[in-house]
């Protein structure tokens, strides 16, 4: 089967889960209270944007490498911004975020489009990191200049270069399994974001023991269990669109899942610190543009480093 046939299969399946979605979203609005109505007005908020992101998804398919990288590039723009946003800068630091913005961006996903893979590892977290505080330092304002640098450069790292691994998956030359990466990154992302749902879903559902309750409240020891199991079963369901068997495929998934969760716990953590229950309010019913890659943020470049030492 060829590889538009099987992204045709899987975005068939999602449809009809968005379907089906839908109309249980639908009857519940009709069938609740118009006062009791918050949480299921949040739910089908984040359906209607499910339909918006698995539609830009196909537009990124069908466009090719290049539409999305673009993609990804303004995704993390977005990102980037949402973060520096919730963390106050000084003016010392706009020199520094303009080079985030405007050149390492444009920097990084081209060195993905070119398939630079030696240096597209190392030149944030290497010469940005390096290059951010020695511009700061320039311009001679060192009040809390430590603080102000880490922020920085911890946002350039979650937001454009962990980010990134996500498309950078099209740098994979897997034997036997040539032209098909754009299925590898539709399998790394969907496994993220079902995990997402579903560990909301059973938390919803069934949810009693809090995880984190300070840093995360909506975060359950069901939801985590119920969802990541479900969402492990799914990955390895998967296993066709993949070069893995469905053993592998099932410890990838589960591996895709522990990721995405300790990246959201921990950006939740940073959303707390600062006072923030979101990133942003770019998409309806989920937040900001953050808000639905940070899970993305810890789960790619994991997957993307397993992926090539185990099978390039």
């Amino acid at each position: 089967m060829s590889e538009q046939h099987k992204f045709w299969w899987v975005m068939a399946g999602i449809l009809a889960l968005l379907l089906v979605a839908s109309a249980i979203g639908a009857v519940l609005h009709y069938r609740t209270d118009p006062g009791r109505r918050g949480v299921v007005d949040n739910l089908n908020a984040r359906i209607r944007a499910w339909w918006v992101m698995v539609a830009l998804l196909c537009a990124c398919f069908e466009l090719g490498r290049i539409a999305t990288l673009v993609f990804f590039a303004l995704a993390s723009f977005f990102a980037l911004r949402e973060f520096t946003t919730l963390t106050p800068t000084r003016r010392g630091d706009h020199w520094p975020l303009c080079l985030c913005f405007y050149v390492a961006i444009p920097l990084q996903y081209w060195l993905i489009g070119v398939d630079w893979y030696g240096l597209f590892a190392i030149c944030l977290p290497v010469y940005g990191f390096l290059l951010l505080p020695a511009i700061s330092a320039l311009t001679g304002d060192v009040e809390s200049f430590l603080e102000r640098t880490t922020k920085m450069q911890w946002g350039l790292m979650l937001t454009v270069y962990c980010i990134s691994y996500a498309p950078a998956v099209l740098l994979l030359h897997i034997p036997g399994y040539e032209g098909q990466s754009l299925l590898l990154m539709l399998y790394l992302l969907l496994v993220v974001q079902i995990s997402d749902v579903l560990q909301y879903v059973f938390g919803k559902l069934f949810g009693k023991r809090k995880l984190a309750p300070v840093v995360s409240p909506s975060k359950t020891v069901e939801g985590l269990v119920g969802g990541g199991l479900c969402a492990t079963l799914i990955g390895a369901c998967l296993w066709w669109i993949t070069p893995f068997t469905f053993w592998g495929s099932a410890g990838m998934s589960a591996l895709i899942v522990m990721a995405g969760f300790l990246g959201g716990l921990a950006l939740s953590a940073v959303k707390r610190s600062l006072g923030a229950k979101d990133w942003g309010s770019m998409i309806e019913g989920h937040g900001g543009m953050l808000d639905r890659l940070d899970s993305v943020s810890f789960a790619a470049p994991i997957f993307f480093h397993i992926v090539h030492y185990a099978f390039t």
